[in-house]
């Protein structure tokens, strides 16, 4: 399976939440990889801490593999490479988990034919080799996005499960980003169409995912005012309004990922130790996080749009 995250707007949390759940997959027993086509910006690595690709690697990476410069792109064992404690040794039944960098300062490059021969090639590569594959594409309508687009179009693609996650904060601005993105002008559905997708089957592979979602009955909040909860409520209930009105209401959310103070200050992989050893994580959003995996495999989730 495909999933391709995107979002309109940086900051949405698509790379660290892309990542959590190719690590949940993968501790599902799922051989997953991600694909760090972020291509102004691939810091996958750093989530994953895998030392000298924090940034991306310094060649081999995606970026020469799509200019030509890597018959092959470079790949990384996270369960080896990681040095982070919890990631170090493979769990029992764990599945693969597997990094696809991008390259240290590749930046930005027009997509071209050849491109998209390329990326079909690597695609139906890691269809057969990996249970799920999240490809990180950068925000808002790039050259990535048009390679996915084009690629997942190509009829040597034609049956593959390829499945797009939208992503976007609990915000007014967010939401109306989000829906331009997929619905708008020259958004997901119309530069879809123009490659060769009928728009109505990748309407039906579209959903979204809200993050750092603030909910104001949980008892993280019993310290705010009277006038500031009431305040928090009504805010609330207008942003479903408007999800609602713009497209991206609840019949189209896969998951929820709420507030987390360990998201916000460092963008890691939450592992079970920092919920019950180390107490830093909250379980609300690891269990966000597994359910979310869950439901990429789960059709009657995707029911509905």
């Amino acid at each position: 399976m495909l999933i391709f995250a995107t979002s309109d707007k940086g900051g949405t949390g698509r790379s660290v939440t892309g990542c959590n759940v190719a690590y949940r997959a993968a501790l599902d027993g799922k051989d997953s990889v991600y694909l760090d086509f972020d291509f102004g910006s691939p810091t996958s690595g750093a989530i994953f801490e895998v030392p000298g690709a924090l940034a991306g690697v310094p060649g081999g990476g995606l970026h020469d593999y799509f200019l030509g410069h890597a018959e092959e792109p470079r790949h990384i064992d996270v369960w080896v490479e990681s040095e982070r404690d919890a990631l170090r040794t493979r769990p029992a039944g764990a599945g693969m988990l597997t990094l696809f960098p991008g390259d240290h300062g590749g930046g930005e490059f027009r997509a071209t034919a050849e491109m998209v021969e390329r990326c079909v090639r690597l695609f139906r590569r890691i269809e057969d080799e990996f249970d799920l594959a999240v490809v990180d594409l950068s925000a808002g309508r790039s050259y990535a996005t048009e390679i996915a687009l084009a690629a997942t179009a190509h009829p040597d693609m034609a049956g593959a499960d390829a499945r797009w996650l939208v992503f976007h904060r609990w915000t007014r601005q967010h939401i109306i980003a989000a829906a331009g993105l997929v619905h708008g002008p020259h958004g997901l559905l119309e530069a879809g169409r123009s490659r060769g997708h009928d728009p109505a089957v990748l309407r039906r592979s579209i959903r979204f995912v809200r993050t750092a979602v603030l909910d104001p009955a949980a008892p993280g909040q019993a310290g705010l005012r009277p006038e500031q909860l009431a305040w928090l409520d009504r805010t609330d209930r207008g942003l479903h309004e408007l999800a609602g009105a713009e497209g991206i209401g609840r019949a189209v959310v896969l998951g929820e990922i709420p507030l987390d103070p360990v998201l916000q200050w460092r963008e890691q992989l939450l592992s079970n130790q920092d919920v019950m050893l180390h107490g830093t994580a909250n379980q609300e959003s690891v269990t966000a996080l597994e359910q979310l995996a869950k439901r990429l495999f789960d059709d009657e989730a995707w029911l509905g749009l």
